[in-house]
């Protein structure tokens, strides 16, 4: 199947500092690439995967679940890692979940992560009845563009499919389970009025973690997708900051450009 327009991954080539971007659920790279060319253009060496299922049509992501997200992230996690002498790696709701996971698994190879407006549950009633509901309906109304920006908009999906929304329901219990194994420093940033993860989320995973180097930052201006929000320049500057506090040599003449 063809990808949408805008939704195409994402790699730059640039310095020994890595970071892996990932993406939300029934998103696309769309919704984190001015995050990405951002980093490219810091001389950084980016990795912006596009999941499997996603960017395509909802049909593609019914047949599809974590297993194979995961699985893709962390494939490019250690290409980066074989890479770069650093790497980080940063994500957007699901997306935020599929970092912690690489966080907890892979340890002290993985240099701090950036999570914005990660999700840690699938919330309401609703989710009850996923595992027998998946079975009765294909799918059900999506939550594509929740961003306060006018005429900003998120290339996605508009209809979830069940079956996969049952297994990120899944994913997120798990990922729940290892978040104590999460030691990184931790760059946490989430919004007051986000439609699609509440902060409680944001809450119980900076109750959960390990990290002692922890930055919560609010996001007053921005819902869910606060990368292609109003608040997205703050976004790349608190992630500027973060990187050249735990990798110094990003920004030095000569040491984060070429390869």
């Amino acid at each position: 199947m063809p990808v949408l327009p805008g939704a195409e991954p994402f790699r730059h080539e640039g310095g020994e500092v890595g970071v892996l971007l990932c993406h939300g659920f029934t998103g696309s790279p769309q919704s984190l690439r001015p995050w990405a060319d951002h980093l490219a253009e810091r001389g950084l060496t980016v990795s912006l995967p596009l999941l499997p299922g996603h960017g395509t049509r909802w049909e593609d992501m019914q047949v599809t679940g974590w297993q194979d997200w995961y699985a893709e992230v962390d494939r490019e996690l250690r290409v980066l890692l074989e890479r770069c002498t650093q790497v980080f790696v940063f994500g957007l709701s699901m997306g935020g979940a599929l970092a912690l996971r690489l966080a907890a698994r892979h340890g002290h190879d993985i240099a701090g992560i950036a999570v914005v407006n990660p999700a840690n549950k699938v919330h309401g009633l609703s989710a009850y009845a996923l595992p027998v509901a998946r079975h009765l309906v294909r799918t059900t109304k999506g939550l594509r563009s929740d961003i306060a920006k006018e005429g900003s908009e998120e290339v996605g999906y508009d209809r979830v499919p069940l079956h996969a929304a049952h297994s990120v329901r899944n994913f997120f219990r798990i990922v729940d389970t290892e978040l104590p194994q999460v030691t990184q420093p931790l760059l946490l940033l989430h919004s007051p009025q986000d439609h699609v993860v509440p902060p409680a989320d944001s809450a119980r995973i900076l109750s959960r973690v390990s990290s002692m180097d922890v930055t919560e930052v609010v996001l007053e201006q921005s819902y869910h997708v606060a990368t292609l929000d109003h608040d997205a320049e703050r976004i790349f500057d608190e992630s500027d900051a973060f990187i050249g506090r735990l990798a110094p040599s990003v920004g030095k003449k000569g040491s984060s450009t070429g390869g």
